[in-house]
């Protein structure tokens, strides 16, 4: 399937315009039916009953911009199928996300939902031969796969404690994505990205500070799954194994820095990783004196780097590529220790 660069662009644009129309309205339904995330945890950081549903409205511009295009250019059934096997469980577990805003569900049902689709992917993928990285070893691709999707889902969803945050940074990463993708090809790849950045940007005209709406877990959850999918069926252009492997990361450096942080944290301080707190990168910066808006911009600009350095390495702009991965480990490391270093509450 080839796809032309205004291709790319109206994918990119109806997202964000579909998305930026359809939240305000799932506000208003929100707001009706008092579906409002109240400030009433220690870990929760507004101070006024804020709307849920911003993720509904994030899903549902995914949906229909991905197969209204499926439809109105390629109808062929197995183009069809790659689209559903990505969306289909990112779409079960938006629903349980949803579930979870409505119900305010235990962390083991959300942990039990988010394995059974993680594996369900990656037999998809294993026994399609989709996976952008195998290892060789079929059981062990079935296992980082799962391990990698999980632990992304919980990643976004732990992110997301910031006005704009989290909707940014993915924006951020599935931009970077798409650029990677259509260099090598994956057209799939690349137009569900550009999709799922069109509709975090557009749902970010209501999300940024001070927030209107929340995406909540369902849209959390939803493109947790959804952008671990994407990059762990990427197929990199590097010189090395090493490259390959660290490309995802880098993609999503930041969202894996704040879930480190924040466990390594709760387990010096002996408290459950899965308990909610005031720990979280975003949390940390705020007591430095930082303010929100401030904040959310910091945050943006480290995944722009993270991403930037993923850019680098795949288009071969350096012939050794590990002097640049040993050079983003050690900014990692550092934001790491830094972090670590600040109030943990």
């Amino acid at each position: 399937m080839i796809i032309s660069s205004i291709q790319y662009f109206f994918l990119f644009i109806s997202a964000y315009t579909l998305v930026g129309a359809l939240t305000p309205v799932m506000r208003k339904i929100a707001i009706s039916k008092k579906m409002l995330d109240h400030p009433n945890s220690l870990h929760k950081s507004h101070s006024n009953p804020t709307p849920y549903l911003g993720g509904v409205a994030i899903i549902l511009g995914v949906l229909i911009i991905t197969y209204a295009a499926l439809f109105f250019s390629d109808q062929s059934l197995n183009n069809f199928w790659l689209a559903t096997s990505l969306l289909g469980p990112a779409l079960a577990m938006g629903l349980i996300g949803l579930w979870d805003d409505l119900k305010n569900l235990h962390p083991l049902p959300r942990f039990i939902g988010q394995s059974i689709a993680g594996v369900f992917v990656a037999l998809i993928l294993t026994l399609t031969n989709t996976i952008g990285n195998p290892t060789g070893s079929q059981i062990f691709d079935i296992f980082i796969t799962v391990f990698w999707i999980v632990g992304i889902c919980n990643s976004i969803n732990f992110f997301d404690n910031l006005d704009g945050g989290a909707a940014g940074t993915i924006a951020i990463s599935a931009l970077a994505l798409s650029i990677l993708t259509i260099e090598n090809g994956q057209s799939l790849i690349a137009s569900l990205s550009l999709v799922v950045a069109g509709s975090t940007m557009g749902f970010l005209i209501w999300n940024k500070s001070p927030a209107r709406i929340y995406m909540g877990d369902a849209g959390a959850l939803f493109l947790g799954f959804l952008i671990a999918t994407l990059t762990i069926r990427f197929d990199p252009l590097t010189g090395s194994s090493i490259a390959s492997f660290s490309l995802p990361l880098l993609l999503l450096a930041i969202p894996i820095l704040d879930t480190t942080v924040a466990v390594i944290s709760r387990l010096r301080r002996r408290i459950s990783p899965f308990q909610g707190g005031k720990d979280h990168l975003s949390h940390r910066l705020i007591r430095m004196g930082i303010n929100r808006k401030l904040t959310a911009i910091i945050l943006w600009t480290l995944s722009m780097l993270f991403c930037s350095f993923a850019v680098v390495i795949s288009a071969g702009f350096f012939e050794n590529e590990q002097s640049v991965l040993i050079l983003t480990f050690v900014i990692w490391l550092t934001l790491l220790l830094g972090f670590l270093n600040t109030n943990d509450h």
